[in-house]
C-alpha cells in the first residue's frame, strides 16, 4: 500500500503518542507498586545488579565467567519468581506488565524495513478519515435507495431505470470490494442528482478502509490545485499535485462543472494520460456530460481516453434531490 506523506506523518505521530502514553502508564504503575510493596523495588534493583556484577567479574577474570553468569541467571530467576508472586498477590493481572505498545516492532512502526501492522492500521484510519472529510459522505452502499428510481420499463434504455441502477450499484460495490491498483477505471455518466457523487464517495471510503491511498476531489478543486502547482509552485502546491498522480485511486467528481479553458483541457489530458501510462492507475470519474459533450468541451483525445479504458456505468432516473423535496424529506 502507498500512503501520502501527510497520512504517514499523522499515523507516526499517533503511534509515538501511544508509545509515550504506554511508557508513562508503565512508570506510573511501577511507582505505585513500589510504594505499596517496597520489596518490589529491592527485587528490581537486585535483578539489575546481579547480571551487571557477573558480567564485570567475568570480564576482570578473563575466562568468560560461565560459572558466574550461570549463578547470576539462577539468582535472577528466583527473584523473578518472587516478583511475579508479589505482583499476583497485590495487583490485577498485567498491572506490572511493562511490554511495549506493540510486541512485533516495540512501537517503532517497522520490523526491519517493513511497515508493522500497528502503523499500517493507523495509516488506514488516517486515510479513511481524510477521504471522509474530502467527500463529506458518511453513507454506505447498503443505504443506497433503489426505490427512488422508476421501475417502469423505459424503451430508451431497454429496461427500467431501477434495473439499470441496480446493475450500476452492483458493479460499484464489486469494484470497491475487490479494489486493487490493477482494478481499472470507472466512468459514472448521467444527469444531475442521480447518485454519482454518492457511489463515488462509497468507493472512496471502501478503498481507504482497506488501506489504499485515495484522493477524492471535485473537478473545480482539482483544477485549482493543478493551476496553483503550475503558476505558484512551492512545497505545498507541488505536494498536492503529486498526490493526484501518485495515489492508488483518484476519484474526480463532477467533471464538467469547472470553468473550461485551455489550461483545464491540457491539465485534464495530462493527468489522465499520465495515470494510464503509469500502469493504468485506477480512476473513478463522474460527469453529467455525454460522449458528444465530452468531445466538444474537451477534445476527441480526452473523450477517447474516457470512453475507451474506462468502464462506463450509466445513471438514469429523476433528480433524487427534487424527489426528496417533493416528498418533504
Amino acid at each position: 500500500m502507498t500512503y501520502t506523506q501527510e497520512v504517514l506523518k499523522r499515523a507516526k505521530a499517533r503511534l509515538a503518542q501511544a508509545k509515550e502514553a504506554r511508557e508513562a502508564e508503565n512508570q506510573a504503575h511501577l511507582r505505585q507498586a513500589y510504594a505499596k510493596v517496597p520489596r518490589l523495588r529491592q527485587i528490581d534493583m537486585e535483578l539489575r545488579q546481579n547480571m551487571a556484577q557477573a558480567v564485570q567479574a567475568a570480564f576482570e577474570r578473563g575466562d568468560g565467567g560461565a560459572e558466574l553468569l550461570e549463578e547470576a541467571r539462577q539468582k535472577n530467576q528466583a527473584l523473578q519468581r518472587e516478583r511475579e508472586a508479589l505482583a499476583n498477590a497485590h495487583f490485577e493481572e498485567g498491572y506490572l506488565d511493562e511490554g511495549p505498545i506493540c510486541d512485533r516492532c516495540g512501537g517503532t512502526g517497522y520490523v526491519g524495513t517493513r511497515m508493522c501492522e500497528c502503523l499500517a492500521e493507523l495509516c488506514r484510519q488516517e486515510q479513511k478519515k481524510e477521504v471522509s472529510i474530502l467527500s463529506g459522505c458518511k453513507e454506505t452502499f447498503n443505504q443506497f435507495r433503489l426505490d427512488y428510481y422508476p421501475d417502469k420499463f423505459d424503451s430508451r434504455y431497454g429496461a427500467s431505470p431501477r434495473e439499470i441502477m441496480e446493475r450500476t450499484l452492483q458493479n460499484s460495490r464489486r469494484y470497491a470490494a475487490t479494489f486493487t491498483p490493477a482494478s481499472g477505471n470507472l466512468l459514472f455518466a448521467g444527469g444531475t442528482g442521480l447518485g454519482k457523487t454518492y457511489l463515488s464517495a462509497c468507493i472512496a471510503r471502501s478503498a481507504a478502509e482497506r488501506g489504499y491511498s485515495v484522493v477524492y476531489e471535485s473537478a473545480p478543486h482539482l483544477f485549482t490545485k493543478l493551476e496553483q502547482a503550475k503558476f505558484n509552485p512551492n512545497e505545498d502546491t507541488l505536494r498536492e499535485a503529486n498526490k493526484l498522480a501518485g495515489c492508488d485511486l483518484l476519484i474526480l467528481d463532477d467533471l464538467g462543472t469547472e470553468i473550461a479553458n485551455q489550461f483545464t483541457v491540457t491539465a485534464l489530458y495530462t493527468l489522465i494520460n499520465d495515470r494510464l501510462n503509469a500502469g493504468n492507475k485506477p480512476m473513478v470519474i463522474s460527469t453529467n456530460l455525454n460522449a458528444e459533450e465530452l468531445t466538444r468541451r474537451y477534445s476527441p483525445q480526452i473523450a477517447s481516453r474516457l470512453l475507451g479504458p474506462f468502464q462506463q456505468l450509466i445513471f438514469v432516473g429523476e433528480d433524487i434531490r427534487m424527489l426528496k423535496n417533493r416528498r418533504g424529506l
